[in-house]
């Protein structure tokens, strides 16, 4: 019988499949496809709690009662790491039989740490802690370069979020090999280590789509589904000219280019599961095209749009730029909703409407 698309992705290619979900019912699927990994956030993390919100809403009860004392949040939280751990079971064959480089979990950092680089280590390290195959995730944020160093040298896989750009990914990954350097020099192991830096591509486009409807600047909409292909691609260059240990992750899908055009590189594509869906049911038949370049003329029309060259070139922003770049912005906002959305499931266990 014939490979499935993504089977075959995995099975002729060295680029990795992982799932954008935590939810069980997909990522078992997604493993039969070939996945051997799974990415998260706080609003996957949500989605998975709401999935099965009738055992969640039970055990957030229990947890009330275990500590009385809890906010909402320690509560949220303390069910995010549950709905977490019970997921990286089933990734943890996947897990040894690639050695800690895929197999892996994502667990996201408290978006609400985002301003506090030792806060978001201490809890990059303590969801290192919670099962042998946690990845953490971090964001690409003037704070969280240092953090994503340090909690590299304390042992911690990171796996680099709310990153849209070439700058930020180039700036992570050499954060990342900075730890592992310090890591290696102190005699410990870093073989294992998987760390991966997410370019959120769709997210980028996004962004760039918002711009444009803003400013009134005048391109072709196609074009527009191509941006964050060739920054992946851009970026994809850079990682093989640097040397890092660290695999770029495609992820945030808006578009089957995002798919197609991306497949052959050791790296790894992060589908949310209904856009895996779509690429099963397409027929294709993926073949290596991360090192084809995208169309001169598509790149020069993005350039015209002054989000596209800051995210586009390597030196295109500053670390403090990181910060002030739309698509980080919109995108922390969207997680810390998130948040109030758990806080607010869990205020409804422990203090019943009326």
């Amino acid at each position: 019988m014939t490979a499935s698309p993504l089977r075959r992705m995995t099975e002729t290619t060295p680029t990795a499949l992982w799932n954008d979900s935590s939810t069980i019912s997909e990522l078992t699927t997604a493993i039969r496809w070939g996945a051997v990994g799974a990415t998260c956030n706080p609003v996957i993390a949500l989605a998975a709690i709401r999935s099965d919100l009738p055992r969640w809403q039970a055990r957030i009860a229990e947890i009330a009662q275990e500590r009385p004392t809890a906010t909402e949040s320690q509560i949220g939280w303390q069910v995010v790491e549950e709905v977490s751990v019970e997921a990286a079971k089933y990734l943890e064959p996947a897990f040894a039989e690639h050695k800690g480089r895929n197999g892996r979990l994502s667990m996201q950092t408290d978006p609400r740490l985002h301003r506090n680089a030792q806060a978001l280590v201490d809890q990059a390290v303590h969801f290192d802690s919670l099962a042998p195959n946690v990845i953490v995730k971090i964001p690409a944020t003037e704070v969280g370069i240092k953090a994503i160093e340090e909690a590299t040298f304390r042992g911690v896989s990171i796996n680099v979020t709310v990153s849209f750009t070439v700058p930020q990914a180039v700036e992570a990954a050499a954060a990342i090999q900075r730890g592992l350097e310090r890591r290696q020099a102190e005699g410990e192991e870093i073989g294992s280590m998987g760390p991966v830096v997410t370019i959120m591509v769709g997210r980028l486009d996004d962004w760039l789509k918002d711009v444009v409807e803003r400013d009134g600047i005048a391109i072709d909409p196609d074009h527009l589904e191509w941006a964050g292909v060739a920054v992946f691609k851009k970026a994809y260059e850079v990682f093989l000219e640097r040397g890092f240990q660290a695999r770029l992750l495609a992820a945030a899908y808006r578009n089957q280019l995002q798919w197609t055009e991306l497949v052959g590189g050791d790296i790894v594509l992060s589908p949310p599961f209904g856009w895996q869906e779509k690429f099963q049911a397409s027929g294709h038949d993926p073949k290596p095209r991360i090192e084809e370049p995208v169309d001169p003329v598509i790149i020069d029309a993005l350039l015209t749009i002054p989000d596209f060259l800051r995210a586009y070139e390597i030196d295109g922003m500053s670390h403090a730029e990181f910060d002030e770049f739309g698509a980080t912005r919109k995108t922390l906002r969207q997680f810390l909703e998130a948040d109030q959305a758990l806080d607010q499931i869990v205020r409804d266990v422990i203090i019943p409407a009326p």
